[in-house]
């Protein structure tokens, strides 16, 4: 609730709305609360699978509990990047990156201009680097 709270305080603070601009306040905060309610499923599912990959380890490869939740804190700051990121230029990104597919292969794969792929692509870059900084 409180990092609900801070996010619609923030989104205040940068003028992306203005709280006497909403003319339907039950239905933003019916909104606001589905969207964190998939947050909170969604999270629990990359949580979930990456346990499940980590269970697969020998005891010997145990990690601390300090590094288990950076590299959770990690895997949320990926996952929120890329649910930043328009469909399509999430899908051209995690194609390239996970599946090693060339500019080519990705255009070919999703029906569209390599020169789209290229502009996927520096679109995904460029908001990786502004989530970075």
């Amino acid at each position: 609730m409180h990092d609900t709270f801070v996010r619609i305080l923030e989104a205040c603070r940068t003028e992306e709305l203005a709280l006497n601009s909403v003319r339907e306040p039950r239905a933003y905060l019916t909104t606001v609360a589905g969207r964190v309610l998939a947050n909170h499923f969604r999270r629990a599912s990359l949580e979930k699978a990456w346990l499940a990959a980590l269970a697969l380890y020998p005891e010997s490869f145990a990690i601390s509990p300090e590094e288990r939740l950076s590299i959770l804190q990690t895997l949320h700051q990926i996952d929120a990047m890329l649910d930043a990121l328009p469909s399509k230029v999430r899908t051209a990104f995690l194609l390239a990156q996970l599946e090693g597919l060339t500019y080519a292969e990705i255009a070919l794969h999703m029906g569209i201009a390599e020169r789209t792929v290229k502009r996927y692509m520096a679109q995904a870059f460029e908001e990786c680097l502004m989530q970075i900084e």
